[in-house]
């Protein structure tokens, strides 16, 4: 059966869990309209989205502390709302918690701050990759270039969907639209392909770092791209050559330009030889889901 064919149907009324917070409002599961044949059972339990209460968890430290009083708002809000996927290096869900408290630099000193989180690597018809460049505002790695889009899925029924990695997928879409503007019509949730996970380590500055399990999702298509200035500086489509060129530069220091850590290690270790598969049509000859590359 294929993933498309699992994605809508009319689900039954499930009463949730007090320990599992539903999807917030205004980011429901994405579902193609396809046939409801054959849904399979793992999946209607998590299909529901549910809105209006707040995770389980606290963050141990509040909007109100002094030190962070300078922090950008829009990225303060978002430091202390978002709930981020806790696991343990095998990718088991183990708990929720606060995206500050995930990327304090003393707590993945730790081990305790270990979460899931996806890189997407979108392409256009021409194969060429969309880079773009973090905000300046961003807490972590600020003005660096990256891939098209990385983020957290978060502790939502719709995107702790297991099955298919679609609760990654879920969370891909919603961030390519809160990050580049890409309506999620432009990336259906089926179109992505992921090809391996990472696991990595990296300090940003002193305070905030990241150490994330990370999705590797890849996808081609055309799209209509309209950058949030709150999370974007600058886009950019590039072909290999002109990857290569600006990792020359990254690694000479010029023009002070900055690749993110985890951009840089997908780099090294995958990006060209899966490009190539996806200039032959052949993606899921590079899909490797099984392993979790331990990476540093």
């Amino acid at each position: 059966m294929s993933l498309t064919s699992r994605f809508l149907f009319t689900p039954p009324t499930i009463k949730l869990s007090p320990s599992l917070p539903p999807s917030s409002a205004f980011s429901p599961l994405i579902t193609p309209s396809l046939s409801s044949n054959s849904i399979s059972p793992s999946f209607l339990r998590f299909a529901r989205v549910f809105s209006s209460s707040k995770p389980t968890a606290t963050p141990t430290t509040t909007m109100g502390d002094a030190p962070d009083a300078g922090m950008d708002a829009v990225q303060r809000r978002l430091m202390f709302d978002d709930e981020c996927i806790l696991v343990d290096e095998n990718d088991r869900v183990v708990g929720h918690d606060s995206k500050y408290n995930c990327h304090l630099w003393e707590n993945i000193l730790k081990g305790n701050a270990l979460h899931r989180a996806f890189s997407v690597f979108l392409f256009n018809s021409k194969h060429e990759l969309l880079l773009q460049q973090r905000s300046k505002t961003k807490v972590t790695f600020p003005l660096v270039w990256t891939n098209t889009c990385c983020s957290h899925p978060l502790y939502r029924e719709s995107e702790l969907i297991d099955e298919d990695v679609l609760g990654v997928r879920n969370a891909a879409q919603r961030k390519l639209f809160d990050e580049l503007g890409i309506p999620a019509k432009d990336v259906p949730v089926d179109q992505f392909s992921p090809l391996g996970r990472i696991l990595y380590k990296a300090p940003s500055d002193g305070k905030w770092g990241e150490h994330e399990l990370d999705y590797l999702l890849f996808i081609v298509r055309d799209v209509s791209v309209n950058p949030n200035p709150d999370e974007v500086a600058d886009i950019k489509y590039v072909n290999q050559d002109e990857l290569k060129e600006l990792l020359r530069k990254a690694d000479a220091g010029e023009e002070g330009l900055k690749l993110s850590p985890w951009f840089r290690l997908v780099v090294d270790n995958f990006l060209f030889k899966w490009w190539d598969h996806v200039e032959k049509g052949t993606l899921e000859e590079a899909a490797e889901m099984k392993t979790i590359h331990k990476l540093t």
